[in-house]
């Protein structure tokens, strides 16, 4: 065997050797960073040295964020002192919510309260203001033609938000009340601001609510230039995204600064929330400091370069999912799932062979640690920091609920990478699916569903018969909540994965059926998915227990976060895109507290 020992040598750089320092002697040997490596991380007989083997790259950024940049962040914002403080603010307001006796006035403080993010420390209150106002205003026709449409806008949207069913025939005659409006007074505008933002609260089949969002974003677009100046930031931001398709956590930092701007703002509100927004920082940013260290010790940066190291963005994503303060662990949690996921997109997606990724799908499917030695080095390292992680995560949840989840998480992470895998096939073959072809397998392989399956055991450290039966009526939810990450990630990125030769995405399996330009076709897809937000709006509107209504918020939450990662382009993939937010939200506090 004349090829003997020199393999061997090409063996054992191989196998002992991460794939970074492998890829940076590639460069040196004249090699291309990831498209040409020797393929001796097989079991079957190795490529010769005039038979590279090829692989793709998607030549990813690294981080913005070392591991000593985060470790070194010092964290303020802790202490009986900031505690203190909080407390007698949130007394404060309290009172203040006791003493609003104007219905407008009381809807205008919920909504206040939500956008600055700290509705959360008044639930029992917000609960009894909002059943006092549907029952006096909202539950009985009759009661309609009093209200102003003004009233009618802003609380259909907040009671819709918290599972009131009020008709959209409450607007049955909004063009009326409109047409004297005068676009340079403030209170008009809010009312027409107000009526738009209502109408992305929308169900399918709602042509009133059509209307009311058609009318008023045109509305809004004319009389921009005519808006009462307090207003304009206002519209301008409502107009580039809808309030119900905006993070919470990311709308409240932008609004304290809107707010505080506001002619008649209450004091006590803004330092509550600049005080609160700090504090729930300095919780996030230990979190992130936990998992960096987690990250770091299972060395996939390092081992697996080929994948984005994305621990800081990934980390937005569980923030955005879901900031209370309490809610350490689920991050924490979450925040593995989400990187873990990354790390297996980018081998179906990037590096893996259509062989390898059939072997290491096996694996996933049987879920058998014994198959390890038939995949290549860098699919054992990834392979088994998946398999450990998971189960570890399954070990976990049973000691703290005694519920074995793994059979749940195990169908959700092989679902999956079955639906990475089809993808693969689809892409060695040339084979355009349909767009009906594309959705069905894309809502899976967008791996919202492995999200919100591990967000449904985080959500309660109570597993019991009702939350396994509230699942049951998650299908809706999941399924819509995923199409909406799928086409928000579609509309953004697609372009850049087509130039760098990956699947089409659903824009171009809409040109591909239909013959259609690409304007056309991301017009298609924009309709889509508000559709799908009605769809989404519909079933959230269904849940009738706790475990229902909190797993809705985070489901829709994720979708919002879509949004926000791909509304510039790939916040995912680029790192740069998302560098203000990430130091906006997780590392510098809010100026201008005592």
């Amino acid at each position: 065997m004349v090829w003997s020992f020199s393999m061997a040598l090409v063996c054992l750089f191989s196998i002992s050797t991460p794939l970074c320092y492998k890829t940076s002697y590639a460069k040196r040997k004249g090699f291309n960073i990831y498209n040409t490596l020797y393929s001796s991380q097989s079991n079957s007989v190795p490529h010769t040295m005039a038979q590279p083997l090829v692989r793709r790259s998607a030549n990813y950024e690294p981080s913005l964020w070392s591991f000593d940049h985060i470790q070194s962040l010092s964290i303020n914002y802790k202490g009986n002192d900031y505690t203190s403080r909080r407390d007698s603010l949130i007394e404060a307001v309290k009172a203040l919510i006791c003493n609003v006796r104007n219905p407008l006035s009381v809807l205008e403080l919920i909504d206040d309260l939500q956008r600055l993010g700290i509705a959360y420390h008044f639930p029992d209150e917000i609960c009894s203001l909002l059943e006092m106002i549907y029952h006096n205003y909202y539950q009985a026709q009759d009661t309609w033609n009093s209200m102003s449409l003004n009233h009618k806008a802003l609380g259909f949207r907040l009671l819709r938000q918290h599972g009131y069913h009020v008709p959209q025939e409450i607007f049955g005659n909004f063009e009326d009340q409109t047409q004297n409006l005068k676009p340079h007074l403030y209170e008009d505008m809010m009312c027409i601001l107000n009526l738009y933002e209502a109408s992305y609260n929308s169900f399918e089949n709602e042509s009133i609510m059509d209307d009311a969002r058609d009318f008023t974003a045109r509305y809004l677009k004319e009389n921009l230039e005519n808006i009462h100046e307090n207003l304009s930031s206002l519209v301008t931001h409502a107009l580039e995204l809808p309030l119900h398709w905006r993070v919470p956590r990311v709308e409240a930092i932008w609004y304290i600064e809107e707010y505080e701007k506001r002619n008649g703002m209450n004091p006590t509100l803004l330092e509550l929330a600049k005080l609160d927004f700090n504090m729930v920082q300095a919780i996030h940013l230990e979190d992130l400091k936990h998992s960096s260290r987690w990250w770091r010790n299972i060395c996939w940066d390092k081992k697996l370069c080929f994948a984005r190291d994305r621990l800081v963005e990934n980390f937005l994503w569980t923030v955005g999912v879901n900031y209370l303060p309490h809610l350490t662990f689920e991050r924490k949690t979450l925040l593995k799932v989400f990187a873990i996921l990354t790390t297996i997109d980018d081998v179906y997606d990037v590096y893996g062979t259509l062989d390898e990724l059939n072997k290491f799908t096996d694996a996933v499917n049987r879920w058998d640690i014994n198959l390890v030695g038939e995949l290549p080095d860098y699919m054992k390292i990834c392979f088994l920091g998946f398999y450990n992680s998971i189960n570890q995560m399954s070990y976990n949840a049973l000691t703290r609920t005694g519920f074995l989840i793994l059979p749940y998480v195990k169908k959700t992470w092989t679902d999956l990478c079955n639906s990475f895998l089809l993808e693969a096939q689809w892409y060695h073959s040339g084979y355009i699916p349909t767009l009906e072809e594309y959705l069905e397998n894309g809502y899976v392989s967008i791996g919202a569903s492995v999200i919100l399956m591990h967000l449904s055991f985080l959500t309660s450290i109570n597993v019991t018969e009702e939350i396994m039966q509230g699942m049951e009526g998650t299908e809706n939810i999941v399924r819509y909540s995923s199409l909406i990450v799928r086409l928000a990630d579609d509309l953004a990125t697609s372009s850049d994965e087509i130039a760098r030769g990956d699947n089409p995405k659903s824009i171009q399996c809409y040109m591909h059926e239909n013959g259609a330009t690409e304007e056309e076709a991301r017009r298609y897809i924009e309709l889509l998915l508000i559709k799908t937000w009605k769809k989404l709006n519909k079933a959230r509107a269904g849940a009738k227990s706790q475990f229902s209504q909190e797993f809705n918020k985070r489901a829709t939450n994720l979708a919002r976060m879509a949004h926000f990662m791909y509304s510039n382009g790939d916040g995912h993939g680029r790192p740069d895109l998302k560098k203000s937010h990430v130091i906006s939200l997780l590392f510098n506090p809010i100026l201008g507290i005592e």
